[in-house]
């Protein structure tokens, strides 16, 4: 089973651990991951990209589908670039996976495609919702 965390349920795993024999396994909480709700999100910002901007591949401008841009944010919000040679030449940029990102993982990478949308003059097709607390 699992349970949210807070002060309630951290006791009882603390209860619950103290009272295991040796020899028991723990499994150790784990961030939850991404909505579906924020992996929409995630696609419709990299289709407006996409759909608006070009970005150099090999010295020459080109349109890149939301794929390739996925690929391209997720090294930046890594700030790490791994090269791998490619079967036949040339390099593949190894990126992270967003379907193993967390929820927090995640909301830093849609604030990245944020940043530099604004940076870049993207035009963002979805229309804001201020959360209800704001109204």
């Amino acid at each position: 089973m699992r349970y949210p965390l807070n002060s309630r349920t951290r006791q009882r795993a603390h209860r619950d651990i103290d009272a295991s024999p040796d020899g028991y396994f723990f499994a150790p909480p784990v961030e939850p991951s991404a909505t579906l709700a924020t992996k929409r999100k995630m696609w419709a910002m990299l289709g407006d990209i996409a759909r608006q901007k070009l970005w150099p591949v090999n010295g020459t401008p080109r349109r890149l589908e939301d794929k390739q841009w996925k690929d391209i944010f997720t090294a930046a919000l890594a700030k790490e670039t791994l090269l791998a040679e490619g079967l036949y030449g040339g390099e593949v940029m190894l990126g992270e996976h967003t379907s193993d990102m967390s929820q927090r993982k995640m909301g830093d990478l849609i604030e990245l495609m944020y940043a530099w949308g604004a940076n870049n003059g993207v035009v963002w097709t979805e229309k804001f919702e201020p959360p209800g607390w704001v109204r």
